[in-house]
């Protein structure tokens, strides 16, 4: 009788104990949601004319190799953009080092690519290009340094890839300096900006890119 008495009282334990931690456990799975469950970038830009997304426009420059880079060129790719020059003494170094970083993390990865603008497209030549790139051990196929007409590439900073508030026509009295970087999607959209010369914002940029290659595989 006594045995059957603690059979009892033991079982009632044990189904209450299993309700119990199944109660924290979905508790513990609302308040901490999995990485899985993370919410898709933002899309960032005014709308187009015809109330789509904001997107990068067309363009053509060369890389540090002398090869024409166009729109077609990352088309399926995400990638991010930041602009420079390669004498700069400020804030560029510090840009192309935590690229760099980005570079190296995701080395291999054929769904990923950068595009660094000259801002001073007269000074920065396709071979200037091609010894700052060797500098920063720039794989070629997934890092392009791009130069070209000084008016299309600050319209692309300014117009396209918002990273410039600036006002200017690209003229010769015109300059654009800035240290953002940009992230875009195969689509061509913008999905983040993050400040080139802060580690923790290049930290957060890492992270995206691995949200949008889940987001886009």
């Amino acid at each position: 009788m006594i045995k059957k008495l603690f059979e009892s009282v033991f079982v009632r334990f044990l189904i209450v104990g299993l309700i119990t931690l199944g109660f924290m456990i979905y508790a513990y799975s609302i308040m901490n949601p999995e990485k899985e469950q993370t919410e898709l970038l933002p899309i960032y830009g005014p709308k187009n004319a015809d109330s789509t997304d904001h997107t990068i426009a067309g363009f053509s420059f060369v890389d540090q190799e002398g090869k024409n880079v166009t729109e077609e060129s990352v088309k399926g790719k995400i990638y991010v953009a930041d602009f420079f020059f390669t004498t700069c003494q400020g804030i560029c170094p510090m840009m192309s080092g935590q690229m760099e970083r980005v570079a190296d993390h995701f080395k291999g990865e054929e769904r990923f690519h950068i595009l660094s603008h000259s801002v001073k497209p007269d000074e920065d030549s396709v071979s200037v290009l091609a010894a700052y790139a060797k500098e920063h051990h720039a794989d070629p196929k997934q890092w392009q340094f791009l130069t070209g007409d000084k008016k299309a590439l600050y319209e692309m900073a300014r117009k396209s890839y918002l990273v410039s508030l600036t006002e200017g026509n690209g003229g010769p009295e015109d300059f654009v300096h800035t240290q953002f970087f940009a992230l875009v999607d195969p689509d061509r959209h913008i999905r983040g900006f993050y400040d080139g010369t802060d580690s923790t914002e290049v930290n957060k940029l890492i992270d995206d890119i691995h949200v949008l290659l889940d987001e886009t595989h």
